[in-house]
């Protein structure tokens, strides 16, 4: 059970009013200045956000949404969350050894996520020591030493597991997985695994890349473009600056999505007249209010509807892609002329008119994308779901031509790079004989353990170093309360970390914090002014330079903790060159440039203004590097997700005031919520057959396998969404979601549905 903290948060005075009819606007532009300004102080606000996604600047860590071509960017390049992100890597707070000496570990288990996010930067490493009940300094080399002690003594490799949050950039990346083959695993869970892996082993499947295959420019230039399963205004605003692009080129936007978020309907654009005293731009033309886990069977009506149009007479499929590029057409459009309409309708909560009115919108158009983040991704039937998205694109034709595509939005900055850098625990053969050619190590081939199967194994002492190299793994992670006990069982657990967070406080019996240099900031590594590379969702790599000083002088870039820690584990004489690689990160990028797939000339491509885009061949050249050598049709079963009576179907989501785990504060206006995060929308009419009014408390329970799972204390708010569906805010209800509930073959936690019942509090 998860209670809420008591000390430090105070939701009596939570307030809920109508939902925000726009996204962005003159409010907010003030909230970023406000956070801005506040944390950091207005000359290196001004430094920062003047630098933010520039050409000579740094890449936001706050999305990895594209950055437009440089001579198309404004001198303000960023949105009012990525102002917010900023604001909290660079804020002039400062977590030191006095915080350490007064709070205790217990102490601040007690303190919320939001309350420990705010205390400010870690400035020097500390270390938790076996008994003791409070963190305490220690020096660089003596944490290297002592991480490396553990490792040395592990009488198998694969008893280490070594996670990667998608801030890491390129070259950490690099090396982090270097050293961790050379270590000899692939233990590389990493925030995939929670996020993406549906997308990545869908599109793997289908299209023989685990990329979308569009660029910002094909979103410009779309005809129609389908959001679903996100939240544009949110988790990643300057999408809705591409969407009013392609609206102002002509576009027509479906949005697909069980809850009309604003940023969606309508965007009020600050650096336009019309999105300051105007209305902004009205962006969908059709919201499709679809129940959660219902994505499925709405394509599978719309590929059924376009077969039988085909069928008809009507040119709405492209049968010369089909015939060229493709295989298993015959078996797909067999399945989908089956399709269960009553199914279709019970899944996706939809009427006759609404479907219909989705499939007039892709047999009109020529151009599609069709856009998706974790709506689509976190459930059971996920990869089924990507898999007939690509169906319906596939049908029409709409890979490898301009203005078309698939486009997995990525939430997390570089997480797409990360990957392309190797950090995956299924790494293919080609990549591991790459990286041994290159660096004369044996990498290990059998598959390592992903996020949940590293919860698993420290849950069943199999694990006894943990080591993360950023993020909240245990805030992040389903199931809290068993990863926290999990967490409890290794040796040693390790955080490259920021801030604090919850993870630090789940921790083995020995526990370090390793505090690097943000993306903000100037990194000096070796007597040098360095450089990082990332990689957005569009595959578009380019370079990162911090403006800002360090925090504090005892701050180390990632690249140097890694290539330290493999210095302190496998030697000084070990066959890679570590110090190398430290002291001049052009090094790692040369080495980068001979193993990763188009990356020749990686160096000189990645200097170049706005960067260089990786090769793609479905996108470049309508080349499938499947099994098959072609795209390929995947036919995917219809499965109603049925609901006990009494119950609702709940999805975790972000506030608007939130980036993945990190609470900026406790407002989201977009949602018409102030002042609290313990709420939980439910349609009106569910509210009423359960008795309940607006303003009631309840917990939320579910309940797997026989087993009762509940967080406590949560307003229900009434909301515009399907009957029988409800929300509320992750992590708080990260405790909700089992460990082995997942999506079939990606093993990505399912928690957009989750189903739970009301407890009331009256």
């Amino acid at each position: 059970m998860a209670k809420p903290p008591s000390d430090d948060v105070d939701e009596s005075g939570l307030r809920v009013g109508p939902p925000a009819e726009a996204a962005a606007g003159v409010t907010g532009v003030r909230v970023a200045l406000e956070h801005a300004t506040g944390q950091m102080g207005v000359p290196r606000a001004a430094v920062a956000l003047t630098k933010l996604n520039q050409v000579d600047g740094f890449d936001c860590q706050g999305c990895a949404w594209p950055d437009p071509g440089p001579g198309d960017r404004h001198h303000a390049e960023f949105c009012e969350n990525g102002a917010k992100a900023v604001a909290e890597e660079a804020t002039q707070a400062h977590v030191g050894r006095d915080f350490f000496a007064e709070h205790s570990v217990e102490d601040l288990r007690g303190r919320s996520e939001y309350w420990l996010g705010k205390q400010g930067r870690i400035v020097e490493p500390v270390v938790l020591r076996p008994g003791a009940s409070h963190y305490e300094p220690i020096e660089w080399g003596e944490a290297f030493a002592l991480v490396a002690e553990h490792l040395k003594a592990l009488d198998d490799p694969h008893r280490a597991a070594f996670y990667t949050s998608g801030k890491a950039s390129n070259e950490a990346a690099f090396v982090y997985q270097l050293f961790v083959r050379s270590f000899g695993t692939n233990n590389l869970p990493d925030c995939s695994n929670m996020c993406h892996e549906s997308s990545g082993d869908a599109l793997r499947e289908t299209i023989g890349i685990g990329k979308g295959s569009v660029t910002l420019e094909d979103i410009h230039s779309a005809e129609l473009i389908v959001v679903m399963g996100q939240n544009p205004g949110t988790n990643h605003p300057r999408m809705l600056s591409a969407l009013e692009t392609a609206k102002r080129n002509g576009a027509r936007i479906v949005s697909v999505n069980p809850l009309r978020e604003p940023g969606t309907m309508r965007f009020k654009n600050p650096q336009k007249p019309r999105g300051v005293i105007g209305k902004g731009t009205e962006l969908a033309d059709l919201h499709v209010p679809v129940r959660l886990n219902g994505d499925l069977a709405l394509f599978q009506a719309v590929g059924a509807a376009l077969v039988a149009a085909h069928d008809r007479g009507e040119e709405v499929l492209d049968t010369d892609f089909i015939d060229g590029h493709t295989v298993g057409f015959e078996r797909w459009a067999d399945h989908v002329r089956s399709l269960d309409h009553d199914a279709v309708r019970r899944a996706t909560g939809l009427d006759e008119e609404t479907i219909a009115a989705v499939v007039e919108e892709f047999k009109r158009s020529r151009r599609t994308i069709i856009c998706w983040a974790m709506g689509i991704t976190q459930h059971k039937n996920a990869v089924a779901t990507v898999k007939e998205i690509v169906n319906v694109a596939l049908a029409q034709g709409n890979i490898g031509k301009r203005g078309a595509g698939v486009c997995p939005v990525r939430g997390h900055s570089n997480v797409q790079g990360d990957r392309t850098m190797g950090i995956w625990e299924r790494p293919p053969g080609w990549f591991l004989d790459a990286v041994d050619a290159e660096f004369a190590i044996t990498s290990p081939r059998e598959h390592g353990l992903d996020t949940v199967a590293t919860i698993e194994a420290l849950r069943d002492g199999h694990l006894d170093v943990f080591f993360a190299l950023g993020g909240n793994f245990v805030s992040a992670a389903p199931d809290t309360a068993v990863v926290e006990e999990a967490m409890g069982n290794a040796a040693l657990t390790v955080h490259v970390a920021t801030k604090l967070n919850r993870s630090h406080l789940a921790h083995g019996r020995t526990a370090l914090v390793l505090p690097p240099l943000g993306r903000s900031e100037k990194d000096r590594t070796g007597g040098r002014e360095q450089r990082i590379t990332v990689e957005d969702s569009m595959s578009a790599v380019h370079t990162s330079r911090g403006p800002l000083e360090p925090a504090s002088e005892m701050l180390r870039s990632e690249v140097d903790i890694v290539c330290s820690l493999a210095l302190a584990t496998l030697g000084e004489d070990h066959v890679v060159p570590w110090d190398a690689m430290r002291r001049d990160y052009t090094e790692i990028r040369r080495r980068i440039a001979r193993v990763v797939p188009g990356c020749d000339g990686y160096e000189e491509l990645a200097d170049r203004p706005g960067g260089f885009t990786l090769p793609h061949p479905p996108r470049d050249s309508r080349t499938f590097p499947t099994v098959q050598g072609k795209a390929v049709f995947s036919p995917s079963p219809l499965e109603v997700l049925e609901v006990p009576e009494g119950h609702l179907l709940l999805q975790t989501l972000r506030s608007h005031d939130q980036f993945n785990t990190t609470i900026y504060g406790l407002d989201d206006r977009y949602r018409g919520i102030k002042g609290g995060r313990r709420v939980v929308f439910v349609h009106p009419a569910d509210l009423r057959d359960a008795g309940l009014v607006d303003g009631d408390r309840v917990d939320l329970v579910s309940v797997w396998d026989g087993v009762e799972r509940r967080v406590h204390d949560f307003r229900v708010v009434p909301y515009d969404q399907p009957r029988g569906c409800a929300a509320a805010y992750y992590p708080e209800t990260n405790p909700l979601v089992p460990l082995d509930h997942l999506a079939d073959g990606s093993r990505q936690p399912a928690s957009k549905s989750i189903v739970v019942r009301l407890d009331t509090k009256r």
